[in-house]
């Protein structure tokens, strides 16, 4: 550890503070501002309780890490911050580690080193979108988009699926289908279909919805009617959404070189704002 730096969990207590050190980049923030804003409140279905810790040098918090439900490091962490919380990170077992790139290969070198490795590492761009640069809808557009319903979890339990297999990832439903039925049924009200013919060609989640922006994942077009504007009509409507709720921006992230999905989000106006890094391990 630094000297003069100490590193503890975050309570109840340590919100107001907290969320003062991430608003200072909100954007690049955002998910560790979602679970610290929700510090001390009851989790739904499934959902594990944030454990966050904290740097601080004196009073001052100088770093902030998300260690579960996933990993996430505070925007521009400096390297001695990082240093001090580095016994808590290599603690985790496996899991999800997802953030800027530098912080991320620093964090994962340590990680790596006790004998952990990864299913899956990658590099993501990350785009938002900003109210200014929407663009007009277009009403041409097919399909029906809403909020999914409870009707719907059998196609959103199968998107969710669909998706870790195209990625190659586990698919955690071959052992624990009831739970993994938990788990998405406990991200319903995130979820945003699009309809055709009484058929859902179109699912993504909401997964963060506060004014101080929106984080859009889980996108995810059935493969037989891909490149016919689903994707566009459903991602049109969230962030018309977002916005409409008073959000400052929209968010997400695209693999390094899906070019497809880079394409429709240039096209509805989001612009490349970071790079990340993703490690799932364990």
């Amino acid at each position: 550890m630094s000297e003069g730096m100490r590193a503890r969990r975050l309570a109840t207590e340590d919100r107001a503070r907290a969320l003062d050190f991430l608003c200072h980049d909100p954007e690049q923030n955002l998910v560790l501002i979602d679970f610290v804003r929700q510090l001390g409140s009851d989790r739904g279905p499934g959902e594990l309780p944030a454990q966050i810790h904290a740097c601080f040098e004196d009073d001052r918090i100088v770093g902030v890490v998300l260690l579960r439900p996933c990993i996430a490091l505070s925007a521009g962490i400096p390297d001695h911050a990082l240093e001090t919380l580095m016994p808590y990170l290599m603690r985790v077992p496996s899991g999800l580690m997802k953030s800027e790139r530098g912080p991320v290969e620093r964090t994962w070198k340590c990680i790596e080193s006790l004998g952990r490795r990864s299913s899956i590492d990658r590099v993501e761009i990350a785009y938002r979108l900003r109210p200014e640069r929407i663009v007009p809808a277009d009403a041409s557009l097919p399909g029906v988009a809403r909020p999914a319903r409870a009707e719907d979890l059998d196609d959103l339990v199968y998107a969710a699926r669909a998706s870790l297999w195209e990625e190659d990832r586990p698919d955690p439903a071959e052992g624990d289908p009831a739970g993994f039925r938990r788990w998405v049924e406990g991200r319903l009200s995130r979820a945003r279909i699009v309809s055709d013919a009484g058929r859902t060609v179109f699912v993504a989640y909401a997964d963060v919805r506060r004014r101080e922006g929106w984080l859009i994942q889980g996108v995810y077009t059935w493969p037989d009617v891909r490149r016919r504007g689903y994707a566009r009509r459903g991602m049109d409507s969230m962030v018309r959404e977002a916005f409409a709720s008073g959000a400052s921006h929209v968010q997400l992230a695209v693999v390094e070189g899906n070019e497809a999905a880079t394409s429709l989000y240039r096209e509805l106006g989001f612009e490349e704002f970071a790079v990340l890094r993703t490690i799932l391990f364990f």
